[in-house]
Order: C-alpha cells, then structure tokens, then sequence
C-alpha cells in the first residue's frame, strides 16, 4: 500500500515541474528504483494513473529501471554491486572485511521526464 504515497510524491514533482514551463502534456516519466525497494512496477504505474487523471500528466508512462544494491567497505572504501540474495552475507571483494555500509539500493529516483 505505500506505493500509493510514493506515487502521490511522484506526481507532486512531475506537476510541480511541468507548471510553468509551458507543458501541455507529460508522456513519460523515468524512474530509477532500487532493488531492494519492494515497490512493484505495476502499483506503481497503477496508482500514477489513478491519481494523474485530469493533469497533464494523464496517461503517461512509467518507464522504470531497476538498479543494483551498492555496498562500500568500511574499511578499504571499496564499492561493489550486490544481489538482494548476497546481502547477508557478503564480504568486501578487494579485503575481506563484513563491515559494510548500503549506499544504494533502496531508492527512487525521477531521471526525466518526456513532454508536450
């Protein structure tokens, strides 16, 4: 159900930037998301639908990028790419070490957006 919110803020900075820029339509939007969100592709674009009706962004498209999860040793400050699966147990590739940090994979990003 918190694709609902997430989707409200979505929409509230989509209108906010296409007012006064002379928009007429919004066709699509790019998002990136992290792997580790648990926000499906279709509520969101469910949602985006529902709440955009009689906006200019009515009808558009969710184009949606998943991206990986980024660990960073605390250690040696190396910066590696993990599955969801890895996280548990996953080790610095360069050291060793298991004192990590999670740097990425739990966002939601606007990239851009394509307009009219």
């Amino acid at each position: 159900m918190h694709e609902l919110q997430i989707t409200e803020r979505i929409l509230d900075v989509v209108l906010k930037h296409a007012s006064g820029q002379e928009v007429s339509k919004v066709v699509r939007i790019h998002l990136r998301i992290g792997a580790l969100s648990d926000l499906e592709d279709e509520w969101i674009q469910h949602y985006f639908d529902y709440l955009s009706r009689g906006t200019v962004a009515e009808n558009a498209q969710l184009a949606i990028t998943r991206t990986g999860a980024i660990l960073c040793c605390k250690s040696c400050s190396c910066s590696f790419e993990v599955t969801r699966e890895e996280l548990g147990r996953a080790h610095c590739p360069d050291c060793g070490e298991t004192g990590l940090e999670l740097v990425a994979g739990r966002e939601y990003v606007i990239e851009n957006m394509e307009v009219l």
